[in-house]
């Protein structure tokens, strides 16, 4: 008979456990997840209160205007809406703690279904957009850093322009050009990756390309400026007069340097583009949580806003988690924070 694997005692497994648990980026795993809790309660409850103040409700929305008069206060009691404000957060919130985000007050669908359906357009339209953003700005600012002279006034203006363009301008212009007048790109409109890869691909450039524009703009001016700093700091200079090759001055010394930096203007562009591609999907007609937004707060339709915004806060937290794991990656002194 083979011997028995040894097992570790209790004491031990104790000590491993609280050794990962107090680990440096354990701790900033951690201290970000305490905190989501209470910024979710606080966000959820701030949201319904101004959707339940704004004019209007779902009653009046679903009856229209041809409607009997009596036809409205019994479907505002059928919907809980005359429920005092406090009372029907609490039915919500008593809902939402067990898993039930409830249905849409017009179509009925459940609100993890409708949010589940138009998330994957929304993910993909950041997720490209920020991709644009990072490559083609980080290598812009790179680039006239290095070179300086004319390339850097023209980043410097581009910055300008990128900065004032807003999205929704620049989709329609992209649609005219590229979508009408050359018939390049479809100018609306999104296929599923499931269906046809290549078609998801092509109705996500034009979106693409107009929620990034700002982006790349910000992310060429503030890397140009990280880099001619690091670039012109005294351990360079030291690294350059002992030898060392340009390009890994650059790449290895200044860039590395300056990614504290780029990092955070990445963090907020990657919060901003949620707010971007409420216009954008509406510009170019995609069934993302935007549009999606959009037509539910018309509406009144409070478990679909309320959803959204937990969706909305969930990858709000998610996205400062990446930071600052990156922020603990590259700048060691930050985990011990």
């Amino acid at each position: 008979m083979s011997a028995a694997l040894p097992v570790a005692p209790r004491s031990e497994f104790r000590t491993r456990l609280r050794d990962l648990l107090t680990a440096p980026l354990a701790r900033v795993v951690a201290r970000r997840l305490l905190t989501t809790v209470p910024l979710l309660f606080v966000v959820s409850a701030l949201s319904f209160l101004l959707i339940s103040l704004t004019p209007g409700d779902a009653a009046r929305q679903i009856l229209g205007t041809d409607a009997p008069p009596e036809a409205y206060p019994k479907l505002r009691h059928q919907l809980g809406l005359d429920l005092p404000i406090h009372q029907q957060y609490w039915n919500w919130l008593r809902h939402a703690l067990g898993g039930d985000l409830g249905s849409s007050l017009y179509t009925g669908q459940s609100v993890t279904d409708a949010i589940n359906g138009r998330l994957p357009v929304t993910i993909s339209l950041i997720t490209g957009a920020l991709l644009v953003s990072v490559l083609v700005g980080v290598g812009l600012g790179v680039l006239s850093a290095v070179r300086r002279g004319t390339l850097g006034r023209f980043i410097d203006g581009f910055a300008m322009i990128g900065a004032a363009i807003p999205p929704f301008w620049a989709g329609a212009v992209l649609i005219v050009i590229v979508a009408v007048k050359l018939a390049w790109l479809p100018p609306t409109g999104y296929v599923p990756a499931a269906e046809s890869p290549s078609l998801w691909a092509a109705s996500l450039v034009l979106p693409v390309l107009a929620l990034s524009l700002a982006g790349i703009a910000a992310l060429a001016k503030q890397t140009r400026e990280a880099m001619l700093d690091v670039l012109g700091s005294e351990h360079i200079r030291m690294a350059r007069a002992n030898g060392i090759a340009r390009k890994s001055l650059v790449f290895r010394h200044g860039l590395k340097n300056a990614a504290i930096r780029v990092t955070t203007i990445v963090g907020i562009q990657a919060v901003g583009l949620l707010g971007g591609t409420v216009v954008t999907e509406s510009v170019f007609a995609l069934p993302g949580l935007g549009s999606l937004a959009v037509n539910s707060t018309v509406q009144h339709d409070l478990p679909v806003v309320q959803g959204l915004v937990l969706y909305f806060t969930v990858i709000v937290v998610a996205i400062n988690l990446v930071i600052d794991l990156t922020y603990s990656w590259l700048n060691p002194k930050v985990r011990t924070r």
